[in-house]
């Protein structure tokens, strides 16, 4: 068997960061080999600048959103931007084909190489059907009103069939978002067979707090302008996260998404949980940005011993799919977060959330993690294999 050897200024291995006396030896197909003290390599080392690093994992995305680039205004808030997405995401079948597969080929580029996708219908299954990103498919089920729960949960389980009889990457059926789930289609997401794998949208908005706190707030307003009626809605007298939480059962992981607006009383809670093994707090840092202007009080969920996993979004809120970018706008609003952290965020947190660590998220003999090289300021990043 032909290996290929790669030496660097530094070698993340998903854990630590090694000096340039490390070098990384793979199989030409993939397969990590070893990680050997230079002296001990032998020839025909490559030598790179930079630092190496697993293949990164994207643990929320909308690729079927890919078409929206450029087409709703940054800092509209989240409201709105919901509004949006829901009235304008109708395009020819064609360019949200196309757009899916640049999008696609964007994150491989830029070192992706695992995804937990958001999929709201059945437009990505073409282009995951080719196989060149492990992908985790979350098919979300939003549904307001109590009556609408049979029929909502019917058409995830439909889109989840579609997937799993052309076995393209793993199925979860996953709750959209607090304020969109009726009790009735939470009970029934929570125990369909086979979802120990969870995704929701958390506390990306004020709004969401507000609303079930005290039955206030723009989301009244937006139940209405999609002629729904919340009469029936009790406020719980709780944030968001502290009423909902409960819901899931107790052998389920779950992905919080985007915690904007989760409070230290709220990450205590979580962390005083039955589920506090079982959570990881997803950031998304340039679709906040880009939607309201707001980040997460990343500080908190440190100090908290929170386990931090990274995603980019969708291209209707991020104007790139790449993690090195979110690590190099985390990088800049937290300056005191060390380079090793915000890396096993990115690979191995992540292969760990999506349950694939076992494949991908560091260089450990059996693994097919990928191979990226950035640079020491997240500025660039390319996948070598």
């Amino acid at each position: 068997m032909a290996f290929i050897k790669f030496r660097a200024d530094q070698l993340f291995d998903g854990y630590h960061l090694l000096d340039d006396q490390h070098v990384l030896i793979i199989s030409e197909e993939g397969m990590v080999e070893d990680i050997v003290i230079a002296d001990e390599a032998g020839d025909d080392v490559q030598m790179l600048n930079g630092i190496l690093t697993p293949g990164f994992i994207n643990c929320h995305c909308h690729l079927e959103l890919s078409h929206m680039k450029g087409s709703i205004p940054e800092k509209t808030g989240l409201i709105k931007f919901v509004s949006q997405v829901m009235k304008d995401r109708h395009f020819p079948e064609t360019e949200i084909l196309q757009a899916i597969d640049e999008a696609e080929e964007e994150m491989l580029q830029s070192g992706i190489v695992a995804v937990g996708d958001i999929c709201n219908n059945k437009l990505a299954l073409p282009q995951k059907a080719k196989g060149r990103i492990w992908y985790h498919n979350f098919i979300e089920a939003s549904g307001f009103l109590p009556q609408l729960a049979e029929q909502r949960f019917n058409r995830a389980v439909d889109i989840s069939n579609a997937y799993t009889s052309q076995v393209i990457g793993v199925n979860s059926i996953v709750p959209h978002a607090p304020y969109s789930v009726s009790e009735e289609l939470w009970e029934k997401i929570i125990n369909f067979p086979g979802n120990q794998l969870m995704t929701i949208h958390n506390q990306e908005t004020e709004d969401e707090n507000i609303l079930f706190l005290k039955k206030q707030g723009e989301f009244l307003k937006f139940y209405e302008t999609f002629n729904l009626d919340p009469s029936f809605f009790q406020s719980s007298g709780k944030t968001s996260l502290q009423t909902y939480l409960s819901k899931f059962l107790p052998d389920q992981q779950v992905i919080l998404v985007h915690n904007v607006h989760t409070s230290d009383e709220d990450l205590s809670y979580c962390q005083h949980s039955s589920y506090s093994g079982q959570l990881y707090w997803c950031f998304c840092p340039n679709a906040n940005l880009y939607i309201t202007g707001q980040l997460p009080h990343i500080e908190s969920f440190i100090k908290q011993d929170c386990t931090i996993v990274l995603g980019t979004d969708s291209l209707a809120s991020n104007h790139q799919l790449s993690i090195t970018a979110e690590m190099k706008t985390i990088r800049e609003h937290f300056p005191s977060i060390e380079t090793e952290q915000l890396l096993r965020w990115a690979t191995i947190n992540g292969a760990r959330a999506l349950q694939m660590d076992n494949i991908v998220g560091s260089f450990e003999k059996g693994k097919k993690p990928g191979v990226v090289l950035c640079d020491a300021t997240f500025s660039e990043s390319k996948r070598l294999l």
